[in-house]
């Protein structure tokens, strides 16, 4: 089964038909299943009410939402080792080393350079390209 964690800006390039967008678009459809913290839904409506676009509802009905049950300290101090994120972008990768026993067994979609280059290093699979 193939698995991804997904960040916002994935689906933001996706749902606005940005460059490479229809190629991601491919991409999120090879995946079995989709997950990401219920953060992205804030920034996803965020960014669709900035833009006065409607709906976004077929976008996230796909995801299944990954909820902590407890601080996520220890994967925060972990990615922070590996690399300096802001805010949201350190949760995102926190949030999916709490969901990754083995972080090689999920891929990290974004299009974030420094999110990446986190995930990478935490041992996080890439997307197919």
């Amino acid at each position: 089964m193939k698995v991804a964690y997904v960040d916002t800006s994935w689906l933001v390039a996706v749902a606005f038909d940005e460059p490479g967008g229809r190629k991601w678009g491919r991409t999120l459809a090879g995946y079995d299943v989709l997950v990401s913290a219920n953060l992205l839904e804030a920034e996803f409506r965020s960014t669709l009410a900035r833009e006065e676009v409607e709906g976004g509802d077929p976008v996230l009905a796909r995801l299944s939402w990954v909820l902590p049950d407890r601080p996520l300290t220890t994967e925060i101090e972990r990615v922070l080792q590996v690399r300096y994120l802001r805010g949201a972008d350190l949760w995102h990768v926190a949030t999916a080393l709490f969901l990754a026993d083995d972080p090689g067994g999920l891929d990290f979609l974004t299009l974030d350079g420094s999110q990446a280059a986190a995930a990478e290093a935490l041992g996080f699979g890439r997307p197919p390209t």
